[in-house]
């Protein structure tokens, strides 16, 4: 049995916490009791000062593309960044298997819990079996909008499904990559591969041009698909913003992650949470700033009760795998988010979105939900100076 205790704590689902001890299963990190500090015998607890969260959830990351840390420029924009990263993907596989290994480190260490995590190959399948972090593997899969190849895609792409395991407390899916690389057959045909309810996850409204490939069939957009040798002839615009295409063709049964949410309005929420009341919005702002130099307007999910979640991206686009960083940014350009806001983000949301929220998000009596500490300022907010040290 561990006793902890700290100036406050954070559970997130409840009230701000002080003078209480959190007694532990040593061997599992289960919450067993919350209970008044005067109750034990002091010498018996180990008392921090700073606050106590639960453990971080990181809802969206590419732990395949590690190896790209500092190798792709910043500020180039979406189209360009793919381009680039799709030109160094070959890379000697000791070195990629290496930079998964230190990633995953890394999170762990950031006090993150469980991550989900995009991949595209099976590199990372070894890796997961083995780490304290619980993933959720969503394997994604995409055809460049071409119907008459969706078959041969999904064939390539189901074998990486088979080989990430659901093993060691993890979970997986296969997903579509976004709506601009994605026809209706390869929905389909994803949508009959995920027969029990669980989450899917789509980018979303990352840049511009998306929407306006959709919208009238113009921009940016009709240019990489020919530098990658594609024909759009067939391809006819809805009229609408992206979102409405992916919803379209989505399945609804499931929890579903929207992930960048850069450019996306409030009509287009409201739109997701009519369709479906299972909708979470990942949000990756370092990455954004890495790509695009945007930020999404957080005051419309606010306005529109959305359950945000917070994400790294990889580290191609990252300077770090933080949790913490992600809100420290959030803070930085929209402070009017209060960080009890910013942790549920990045705790509760991230939990209910990848399925994991009996166990992880909250400080309660039955979770093993890991526990953080940071150094607040004297306004219990993030500061510059805040730090992660990962208590269990």
């Amino acid at each position: 049995m561990r006793k902890i205790s700290a100036d406050h704590i954070f559970t997130v689902s409840g009230p701000i916490l002080q003078n209480i001890v959190i007694i532990l299963d040593e061997s599992t990190g289960k919450i067993l009791a919350l209970e008044p500090l005067e109750n034990h015998d002091h010498t018996s607890i180990e008392k921090f000062k700073g606050a106590i969260t639960p453990g971080f959830i990181n809802t969206h990351c590419h732990l395949e593309l590690s190896h790209m840390k500092g190798k792709l420029h910043t500020g180039t924009g979406l189209l360009s960044f793919i381009k680039n990263v799709v030109q160094l993907r070959d890379f000697p596989i000791e070195e990629i298997m290496d930079a998964i290994e230190k990633a995953d480190e890394e999170m762990y260490r950031e006090g993150i819990v469980a991550v989900g995590d995009i991949s595209n190959k099976d590199y990372t399948a070894p890796i997961k079996e083995n780490s304290p972090i619980h993933y959720y593997t969503f394997v994604e899969m995409f055809d460049f909008l071409q119907d008459d190849q969706a078959d041969s895609h999904f064939q390539n792409y189901h074998k990486v499904f088979n080989a990430q395991s659901a093993g060691n407390g993890n979970k997986k899916s296969a997903v579509p990559h976004a709506p601009y690389s994605v026809s209706p057959s390869l929905f389909h045909l994803i949508n009959n591969l995920n027969q029990n309810p669980g989450t899917i996850s789509i980018h979303n409204q990352e840049t511009e041009p998306e929407n306006q490939l959709f919208l009238s069939k113009d921009g940016e957009f009709l240019n990489w698909y020919a530098h990658f040798g594609i024909a759009l002839d067939h391809f006819k615009p809805t009229g609408k913003p992206s979102i409405h295409y992916a919803i379209q063709h989505l399945d609804p049964k499931h929890h579903t992650l929207f992930v960048h949410n850069t450019l996306s309005q409030i009509e287009d929420i409201l739109t997701a949470h009519q369709w479906n009341d299972k909708v979470y919005w990942a949000t990756c702002p370092n990455a954004n700033l890495y790509i695009e130099n945007k930020l999404p307007n957080y005051q419309y999910f606010i306005n529109a009760n959305a359950k945000v979640t917070i994400g790294t991206d990889s580290l191609s686009s990252n300077w770090s795998l933080s949790i913490l960083e992600e809100m420290k940014t959030i803070n930085r350009f929209q402070s009017n988010i209060d960080f009890q806001t910013l942790l549920k983000w990045a705790c509760l949301n991230g939990a209910e979105a990848l399925g994991y929220d009996d166990q992880l998000g909250s400080i309660e009596v039955g979770k093993n939900p890991g526990l953080n500490l940071l150094n607040l300022d004297n306004n219990l907010a993030l500061s510059p100076q805040t730090v992660v040290k990962k208590l269990i």
